[in-house]
């Protein structure tokens, strides 16, 4: 048997051979390990206030969901930093922090303007109209 480049397929080393090698589902799996990270508050290095309550983060997340965080947390380097969300209710944040970790989140109808808005502010890819994020994402 020959190859396009030529070559005896019989005489090949062994160590010449390659196999791939994959995960199904990866990404799926990884969000939710995520997640189950923030759930659990494991490895969490940002916190998050509002109405009186807390929720925490973890910033690679906010990172790559949000050029809004990415800005903020790459100028403003703290190892945990705590925002508070005055103008946001818990129910959204929360709403907000499940979109990006697992790519989907079930919203009421009577939160869906607030939903957007807050997602709008915070530069949340997949839910954004600004123009340049989708550039930068797609």
């Amino acid at each position: 048997m020959t190859s396009s480049m030529g070559e005896d397929k019989s005489e090949m080393n062994e160590d010449e051979l390659f196999y791939l090698m994959k995960w199904h589902n990866f990404q799926k799996n990884v969000s939710i390990q995520f997640e189950r990270l923030r759930e659990e508050e494991d490895l969490v290095d940002i916190t998050f206030a509002c109405e009186g309550r807390q929720i925490r983060a973890h910033k690679l997340v906010l990172f790559a969901c949000s050029p809004y965080f990415k800005q903020l947390l790459k100028s403003n380097p703290c190892k945990h930093p705590v925002f508070f969300m005055n103008d946001v209710k818990f129910e959204i944040l929360k709403a907000i922090l499940e979109y990006m970790y697992l790519g989907e989140v079930h919203v009421s109808n009577d939160n869906l303007k607030e939903f957007m808005r807050v997602a709008e502010s915070l530069k949340i890819r997949g839910l954004s109209k600004d123009k340049q994020i989708f550039a930068l994402y797609y």
